[in-house]
C-alpha cells in the first residue's frame, strides 16, 4: 500500500474525538468518542462510538475497527460501510469494560464486523 503524505495528513487523537461518522449514503451515524491505540506498536485499533444513556449514565460504547473508517474530506468526517441498524446491534460495552483486558471483547468485535484483526 502506498500512503500519500500530504499537508494535514496527520491528526491529533484529541481532534478525532467528536468527528462525525457517516455511512456510505451520507447518513449521520454518530461521532467518535475516543480512539483505542495499541500501547506497543502505536497502531490505532478502534474508534469508539457512544450511543444511548442520559447525560453519560447508561451509555454503551461501540468499538469499531479502525480499518473500517475512511476519512472523507468533503464530508469532514469518517465514512463506514455500515448502516445505523448494524451499528446499533453491534457489541457494546461500558467504559470500564473497554479499559480492561481487550482480549475479553476484541475477537467478538472483529467477528461481528467481519474484518481481520488489527494484530494479524
Amino acid at each position: 500500500m502506498n500512503v500519500q503524505i500530504s499537508k494535514n495528513s496527520l491528526v491529533a487523537a484529541s481532534k478525532v474525538s467528536g468527528t462525525y461518522v457517516y455511512n456510505l449514503v451520507g447518513e449521520h451515524l454518530g461521532q467518535v468518542e475516543d480512539v483505542m491505540i495499541h500501547k506497543v506498536d502505536g497502531q490505532v485499533a478502534y474508534a469508539i462510538m457512544g450511543f444511548g444513556g442520559l447525560l453519560g449514565i447508561g451509555e454503551k460504547f461501540h468499538p469499531v475497527p479502525w480499518s473500517l473508517l475512511k476519512y472523507d474530506t468533503e464530508q469532514g468526517g469518517y465514512l463506514v460501510p455500515l448502516d445505523k441498524d448494524t451499528l446499533m446491534k453491534a457489541p457494546s460495552f461500558g467504559r470500564s469494560e473497554l479499559t480492561e483486558d481487550d482480549t475479553l471483547w476484541r475477537d467478538e468485535i472483529h467477528s461481528y464486523y467481519n474484518v481481520p484483526p488489527y494484530w494479524s
